[in-house]
């Protein structure tokens, strides 16, 4: 080999460790104090994390049922492409088969409010270089995880300044038969009260308007589209400003990875009104 290829494959090599090491995906172990047990997350940094010392805003992105927290990075738009695109760490936590991200009143093993809200965001804003304020926090997700994200972000303003949903299943009274709800949250006949007070439909109306920054996304095909019109109606009669997505689509992957920029667009411009400066960072 001669010395001018030996030196052009050097400077590759370096050039490709180099990428590798600015654009970093880890699996984390979080353990969750709820549920005496470890629990794993995805966190995707953008190109320029390794590179300076800046604070990053952060974007919580849910599965939805039956998924985990590998489903985005599997099924969905390239993450990475989008971390960078707008210098935002995204964080894919697992929220098991069917939590709904509640905290369960009948099953200890299944307190994912908890484990998502405050573990996964406190070992973040511990190991990485985060906006830790809730003017750096926006949280996502489709299907269960759209429910789950408006669900976390209104029931914890101080954490959440900016929340979305991407065929959210924003009722849960909209199948008491279906998605294992019932495991986590007894029988509804027997506990209507609980189901409707922990939908995210009679949840928005509670909230001051202007307290949370929001954009609701659901396909005209999907059978959750009712219920997220109706969601949709009822921050209008209360004067909640909301951002409104729908077009032609159901409930798929598809539809999913055309959902997500617009989301990200939504956060981004979210977190450059509440620059970190202005948070005391």
């Amino acid at each position: 080999m001669n010395t001018r290829f030996s030196n052009v494959m050097l400077i590759v090599l370096l050039l490709l460790s180099c990428k590798a090491w600015a654009e970093r995906v880890d699996t984390v172990r979080i353990f969750s104090q709820a549920m005496q047990r470890e629990i794993p997350a995805l966190v995707v940094t953008p190109d320029s994390y390794a590179a300076d010392t800046a604070r990053y805003p952060t974007v919580y992105l849910l599965h939805g049922y039956s998924g985990n927290y590998l489903v985005w990075s599997d099924k969905g738009p390239d993450l990475q492409s989008l971390a960078d695109r707008h210098q935002t760490i995204i964080v894919c936590p697992d929220g098991g088969y069917n939590s709904w991200y509640l905290d369960s009143p009948v099953d200890s093993s299944s307190q994912y409010e908890t484990h998502v809200a405050q573990e996964v965001v406190a070992f973040v804003d511990t190991n990485y270089r985060t906006v830790a304020d809730r003017g750096g926090r926006a949280i996502t997700g489709l299907s269960m995880g759209g429910h789950g994200a408006l669900f976390l972000a209104l029931r914890h303003p101080d954490t959440f300044g900016a929340a979305g949903s991407m065929s959210g299943g924003v009722d849960l009274t909209y199948d008491t038969e279906g998605w294992e709800i019932d495991e986590k949250l007894g029988r509804y006949e027997a506990h209507p009260l609980r189901w409707d007070s922990l939908s995210v439909v009679n949840l928005v109306a509670l909230q001051p308007p202007d307290s949370l920054a929001m954009i609701i996304d659901c396909g005209t095909d999907d059978f959750f589209f009712a219920i997220n019109q109706q969601l949709h109606r009822t921050l209008l009669e209360a004067s909640i400003p909301h951002d409104y997505i729908t077009r032609p689509g159901a409930h798929t992957w598809p539809y999913w990875r055309n959902a997500l920029p617009y989301q990200l667009l939504f956060f981004s411009d979210f977190f450059e009104r509440h620059p970190p400066e202005s948070l005391g960072q």
